[in-house]
């Protein structure tokens, strides 16, 4: 299991004051050089421009920026389910505090219980989760299947296919729990990205589909929520009212969740404690902007899913997926 390294306090300090020291002693102009930031940041997106993740990094950064007093600039790298994103950032991206990563932690993290990475997973850190949305169980408004009880049925009589948007995804888990509960067999089918799956289960390429709720909600009448992995569904109506999993079959899964969030690597931090304090402190300066929950309404966003966390957040979030993760690795890599 990853170990997650947090910064100290005391080398922050330690890194500031040797900071403040350089440039009380250097002229003037040559210290504001060297303020940080003094140039925009890049940021590696492992998905699709115009997904969900780009949603939320769009609606984060036009106020993040403001407190940074920089731009921030996009570079999309989709493919192979996140994968090549975070072999672009680590293999070529500077450590430098100019460039982070903003990713989907869950099916992200889960790719590496499917399949390790080329590079050090303790070589970067995430730092700064900006939503929780969980996974979700959903048809089209023409289908056959009224409700989750409807689908367990079914299951029992033929192998239903399920679209998902990754394979290693915690709505895929959640689906996977919930047959393991209750006899029903599933098919999962990767259809690459929400709007696919979205359209898989519209279409009737696939029985049903399980994604993020939130994507789920935007689609309005034109899909139907039947169940969701969560302690429970706090956006009521838009997802149908729909029930929990825990709460309608006795079970106690974790809430199976996607998380946005940011990354930096961790040689970044060694090297630049001053620079990742400032990153940290006005991320979070951003929860508290008055302005956050209508820029999150504008970009069709759900307020109630949008939650701060740091390093331990991002830390415990992730120890949780790893290990619900290595549990059902077998059914996400096809191999069972």
């Amino acid at each position: 299991m990853i170990q997650h390294w947090a910064p100290s306090r005391r080398r922050f300090l330690q890194g500031s004051a040797a900071v403040g020291a350089v440039a009380m002693a250097a002229p003037l102009g040559k210290a504001w050089a060297q303020a940080y930031p003094s140039r925009n940041i890049n940021v590696v997106i492992p998905t699709r421009e115009g997904g969900g993740a780009d949603r939320n990094f769009r609606a984060f950064t036009s106020l993040w920026k403001n407190y940074l007093n920089t731009n921030f600039e996009p570079g999309f790298y989709p493919g192979a389910s996140g994968r090549v994103g975070y072999e672009v950032y680590m293999g070529k991206k500077e450590a430098d505090c100019y460039n982070l990563i903003f990713g989907n932690m869950g099916p992200e993290v889960l790719n590496w219980v499917v399949k390790e990475p080329t590079f050090d997973l303790n070589d970067y850190l995430y730092f700064g989760r900006v939503d929780t949305d969980p996974g979700c169980v959903f048809v089209g408004a023409r289908s056959e299947f009224r409700t989750i009880d409807d689908i367990v049925a079914a299951g029992k009589k033929r192998k239903l296919n399920v679209g998902t948007s990754r394979m290693a995804h915690p709505a895929s888990i959640g689906i996977l729990a919930l047959g393991e509960h209750t006899g029903a067999r599933f098919n999962l089918i990767p259809l690459s990205g929400g709007k696919n799956t979205v359209a898989g289960a519209v279409t009737g390429e696939v029985d049903f589909s399980v994604l993020t709720s939130g994507t789920v909600a935007a689609k309005g009448d034109s899909v139907r929520t039947l169940l969701v992995f969560n302690d429970k569904n706090v956006l009521g109506e838009r997802l149908d009212n729909a029930p929990t999993m825990n709460d309608h079959f006795g079970t106690d899964l974790p809430p199976m969740l996607s998380a946005r969030a940011f990354a930096i690597h961790r040689a970044a931090i060694e090297k630049y404690p001053d620079r990742f304090e400032i990153l940290q402190s006005t991320f979070k300066k951003v929860f508290d902007d008055p302005a956050f929950p209508e820029v999150v309404k504008k970009s069709k966003g759900n307020w109630e899913y949008i939650n701060y966390g740091g390093v331990e957040e991002c830390a415990a979030y992730v120890k949780t997926i790893f290990e619900i993760g290595a549990r059902y690795k077998a059914l996400l890599s096809g191999k069972a």
